[in-house]
């Protein structure tokens, strides 16, 4: 089977759909005297979500108090006051710009101790499963095909864990970190088994540099060597797409 998938003109349009539905849950949920509980990513793909989210929030009253967020990783070696740890990342593209309770933000700890780092793993799923589970789960993709930091390799039930990046990941982040040899080598990441028990998942993709993985995963075979083809057997995943990051897909496939 292929995964769900839908074209949007922008990454704007497409980001507005996701923030009303996430919008609508987080309103749900709050009449109900409930938490929700959203799966979070970092980089450039999610920006245009999270702008919209903030807008949501300042002018139309969406009140982000009853959420909790958890999000898929963090380099090692990084502390979250680094500008490109993703501590920073959030903080500065969406947790300070709504009024999330700081408690109820989780990321994985870039500086934990080397020998406590299998705990630390074990610990953040167990979080998750506290809370309730992830509600909403927010991905991208890389060029690797990977979700998270889940590199080709990662079985479908791996737990949050240590996982070494691929050179093509730290190719992507190196203009960010000012060349690859400031990259960190080495990230916490959900474990693919982690993020498929979200209730719902939403891929974001941008541009045609996306095109052929997005195709491939959607379209190609469930493999490990592609962890985003995973989201072909999660009953309620979906990709959402610009016009470029679609152009490769056989369209007859398209169930949208």
């Amino acid at each position: 089977m292929t995964t769900p998938y839908f074209v949007f003109e922008s990454p704007e349009a497409a980001s507005r759909k996701v923030a009303s539905e996430i919008a609508t849950l987080i309103r749900e949920r709050s009449a109900q005297g409930r938490s929700a509980v959203l799966g979070l990513a970092t980089g450039n793909t999610p920006l245009p979500l999270y702008r919209e989210l903030i807008r949501l929030h300042r002018e139309e009253g969406l009140s982000f108090r009853n959420v909790i967020s958890f999000n898929l990783d963090e380099y090692i070696g990084l502390e979250r006051d680094h500008p490109e740890s993703y501590w920073s990342f959030m903080h500065h593209n969406l947790f300070n710009h709504v009024d999330i309770h700081p408690e109820n933000i989780h990321l994985p700890s870039g500086t934990v101790a080397a020998d406590e780092i299998s705990d630390h793993c074990a610990a953040y799923d167990a979080a998750i499963q506290q809370a309730g589970g992830v509600d909403c789960q927010i991905l991208g993709i890389g060029r690797t095909g990977h979700i998270g930091f889940n590199e080709p390799g990662t079985p479908a039930t791996a737990r949050t864990l240590l996982v070494h990046l691929d050179e093509i990941t730290r190719q992507d982040a190196a203009p960010a970190f000012g060349g690859i040899e400031n990259v960190p080598t080495t990230a916490i990441t959900m474990g693919c088994g982690t993020i498929l028990e979200a209730r719902k998942i939403a891929l974001l993709a941008w541009g045609a540099k996306k095109a052929g993985i997005v195709c491939e995963a959607i379209q190609g075979p469930v493999s490990e060597q592609v962890s985003a083809s995973f989201l072909q057997n999660h009953p309620n995943a979906a990709f959402f797409l610009d016009q470029e990051a679609a152009s490769e897909m056989n369209m007859d496939t398209n169930n949208n």
